[in-house]
């Protein structure tokens, strides 16, 4: 089943932490990836329907939005991925996340 990626860049943790907590409430979505970036910027990735991504992206914005010093660097929604990006980049469900999986 194709499933879309959402990704949040924060700056700082905290941000991030509030950006991660909001996207798997709000959505039936998996937490796939999370890494740090250059200048204490965070990043965190979900996975899973379209609309669930789209709705968990705009929580997880507005929670990090709401820390404070909170701020969203970048944000992005691909919906289906090619199975090259998939498998070449950190956004797969592995071994570590399969039991959250929603779908």
């Amino acid at each position: 089943m194709p499933a879309a990626v959402g990704t949040i860049e924060t700056l700082g943790f905290p941000a991030v932490l509030a950006a991660a907590d909001a996207m798997v409430k709000a959505g039936a979505v998996t937490l796939v990836y999370y890494g740090i970036a250059e200048r204490g910027n965070f990043i965190v990735t979900i996975r899973g329907k379209i609309s669930e991504v789209n709705v968990a992206i705009a929580a997880g914005i507005e929670a990090a939005e709401k820390v404070y010093g909170g701020q969203v660097i970048e944000y992005y929604i691909i919906p289906n991925p090619d199975e090259n990006v998939v498998t070449v980049m950190p956004i797969e469900y592995t071994q570590k996340v399969e039991q959250f999986r929603m779908f």
